[in-house]
């Protein structure tokens, strides 16, 4: 299975969306919101932002791989 490489962040904080690509040899702990500058980190049991604010989980999680941002 292909991954999907592009996700819309959404920031909890402000609504601000944007489309960002997703590296797919590591996760993406942080990320500043380009709306609010709010500092976004992963919610408790999701291993990046892409798994917590995305509209499509990171590469690892879509491959079903165990060791998710290992």
């Amino acid at each position: 299975m292909t991954a999907i490489l592009q996700s819309t962040l959404t920031c909890p904080s402000c609504g601000a969306v944007k489309v960002e690509i997703m590296p797919t040899d590591a996760c993406l702990y942080f990320y500043d919101c380009t709306g609010c500058r709010t500092l976004l980190k992963p919610r408790h049991g999701d291993c990046c932002v892409f798994c917590s604010y995305g509209s499509v989980p990171c590469p690892p999680v879509q491959q079903g791989r165990d060791d998710c941002c290992a």
